[in-house]
């Protein structure tokens, strides 16, 4: 692979921002006797920082620019700096300045000297509003005790991969706060780190931070907990709670019937007769989806995807 390093910045108003973080860039690469690029995605910008980011392209031969049709989040336009980047390492950090390009080299050697695929910025003295980061932190508890990923910082933009690993995973929805959740579905855990970085306060534009993120979080969570424990199977996952309920249902409905054959007793009017019918159909309905989602995960993997990675190869 001729790329050595390839750094990926979404970004997404940034005008003010992006002469002076590109130059920061090249500075921090001066050390870097390799071949390094940098892949500025704009998300559609409203501002000018597109006629920005193409100027420069123009005139630096390690800067490539990529604009999206229209404003798809951080996410999309991560995946889409991933996509089109060449490194055997990847980079990304935020395009606001408050990540510093400086730790950038830091962390791809520790990477590279323990031999992980991801290590990810820890902004242990940030400089955030202190509501932003308290919620922050109380965010970052519960993602790491769901888990199992004991990272003090999973929302630092500024981490370093090794690309290999990161291709198979695929971005979207707001997957980009739980990467190193997502990246533990193809590597060990042990081979995700964190290390102290560098962080400023923003001195221009302004954050697109908002608090209805703070809402998605349990729902991003759901999502990497169901992928970590039932990816490869999902009947197991449906099938329990389906068993559960059906066996319920059937010995309700069993009980009742007997009353009904030796006793007499009428079962219309009685609720527990239409809770037994209700938990049967719901343990049914459970029992189906788990078998739909078993097709529709063999198709998944019977289209080359796999989950796994192969680290090491004798025959290359």
């Amino acid at each position: 692979m001729k790329i050595y390093l390839s750094i990926v910045v979404p970004v997404y108003n940034e005008e003010e921002n992006i002469k002076p973080l590109v130059e920061e860039i090249y500075q921090s690469m001066e050390s870097l006797d390799k071949e390094w690029e940098l892949l500025i995605v704009d998300d559609s910008s409203k501002d000018n920082t597109g006629d920005i980011c193409e100027s420069i392209a123009k005139v630096k031969k390690e800067v490539r620019y990529l604009q999206l049709g229209r404003n798809s989040g951080q996410t999309a336009a991560m995946q889409a700096g991933f996509d089109h980047v060449q490194g055997k390492y990847i980079a990304t950090l935020d395009g606001d300045l408050q990540n510093d390009p400086k730790d950038i080299l830091r962390l791809l050697n520790r990477l590279k000297e323990e031999k992980l695929d991801l290590i990810v910025g820890w902004r242990k003295d940030r400089k955030d509003p202190f509501l932003r980061s308290l919620i922050s932190k109380m965010a970052n508890s519960l993602i790491g005790w769901s888990t199992d990923i004991k990272l003090h910082d999973y929302g630092c933009s500024l981490k370093v991969y090794r690309n290999k690993t990161l291709k198979a995973v695929q971005l979207y929805g707001e997957m980009h706060r739980l990467i190193p959740a997502w990246m533990s579905l193809y590597t060990d855990k042990a081979r995700i780190s964190e290390d102290e970085v560098n962080h400023r306060p923003r001195i221009a534009g302004e954050s697109k931070y908002g608090f209805g993120r703070i809402a998605r979080v349990p729902l991003d969570l759901f999502s990497i907990i169901f992928f970590q424990r039932f990816l490869s199977k999902p009947a197991h996952f449906f099938g329990f709670p389906g068993l559960v309920f059906l066996v319920i249902g059937i010995i309700i409905l069993f009980a009742l019937s007997a009353q009904k054959i030796m006793l007499g007793i009428d079962l219309g009017d009685r609720p527990l007769f239409y809770g037994g019918i209700l938990s049967v159909v719901f343990g049914t309905q459970l029992l189906t989806t788990g078998l739909l989602a078993e097709v529709v995960v063999r198709i998944y993997f019977s289209n080359k995807n796999r989950p796994y990675v192969i680290r090491r190869d004798s025959e290359n």
